[in-house]
């Protein structure tokens, strides 16, 4: 019942402004944990796996998911300027309306395109809400690294994504019958675990596996993983998504936001599928 599609978000997606949070730095014992983990698993498996593994877990490089050169940040005006520091959001490259009409479409296919019986299935995660909530978190964030990508209208975009969310997780719970004192406290629970969850993932994906697999155990598996393949399952999914969604071009993500996931498991995973670019000959066509 939780993971049925509500129409009420669409009806509360244009009145709401978002809001910020810290973040905390410093050692991280999780990390720590997440390579006892994989380096246990190495040592029990045999020499092929345990090659294969080494192979995806021991880089001491940092990952980069964006190929392209990064954009450069767009000028403003002195009057664009003074209206955003009063809170307003100043003229943008798109009508607002299409930025959040695309921006609900986008979290939307961030709950209807996922087969979350894979990752109940794959991960160990029991059928619940707060489970639900994790893998949506999940794949929200990577749209959120995607759409900052893209200036001012991308983060504008990226406030009604989260509104979007939070506006859909609100009408579950009262379809579950969660009373209105339960819901509050659960409300507060989940915002915090969010945007923890948004630093440390954004932590992993610019660190190597290691760091990435900590986030995902702290997060995701709500620190009761055991499995070091489950862990090595799930950096391999993200990392294979974020290039993939870094693929798609930037102005379509904004007018339309639509996006294709790729399946949690792939016989060949390391192929990253690339949109198709055109082709000209010397005189341009």
């Amino acid at each position: 019942m939780y993971r049925r599609p509500l129409q009420s978000v669409a009806r509360n997606v244009f009145a709401w402004s978002a809001s910020g949070a810290a973040h905390r730095q410093g050692f991280n014992p999780d990390v720590c944990l997440a390579r006892t983990l994989i380096t246990s698993h190495l040592n029990r498996g045999s020499a092929p796996q345990a090659a294969a593994c080494r192979m995806l877990h021991s880089t001491t490089q940092l990952q980069s998911v964006k190929e392209t050169p990064q954009q450069v940040e767009e000028e403003v005006g002195t009057f664009t300027k003074l209206i955003e520091a009063m809170g307003f959001t100043g003229p943008l490259k798109y009508n607002k309306w299409k930025i959040k009409i695309a921006a609900l479409r986008m979290y939307t296919c961030c709950v209807e395109r996922i087969n979350y019986d894979d990752f109940f299935e794959k991960c160990s995660l029991p059928d619940t809400l707060n489970s639900w909530f994790l893998i949506a978190q999940l794949h929200v964030w990577m749209c959120l690294v995607r759409m900052r990508q893209e200036g001012r209208t991308g983060k504008y975009m990226c406030r009604y994504i989260v509104h979007s969310m939070w506006e859909d997780v609100e009408q579950r719970s009262k379809i579950l019958g969660v009373d209105a004192t339960e819901r509050k406290k659960s409300m507060k629970l989940m915002t915090e675990s969010f945007y923890a969850g948004l630093f440390g993932y954004d932590e992993g994906i610019l660190s190597d596996d290691c760091v990435l697999a900590a986030a995902l155990w702290r997060n995701l598996f709500t620190r009761e993983c055991d499995d070091p393949r489950q862990l090595e399952l799930m950096v391999e999914y993200v990392r294979k998504q974020m290039q993939f969604i870094d693929s798609l071009n930037g102005e379509d993500l904004l007018l339309t936001g639509e996006v294709k996931w790729r399946p949690l498991v792939e016989e060949n995973a390391q192929s990253i599928l690339k949109v198709a670019t055109p082709t000209y000959n010397d005189t341009g066509l």
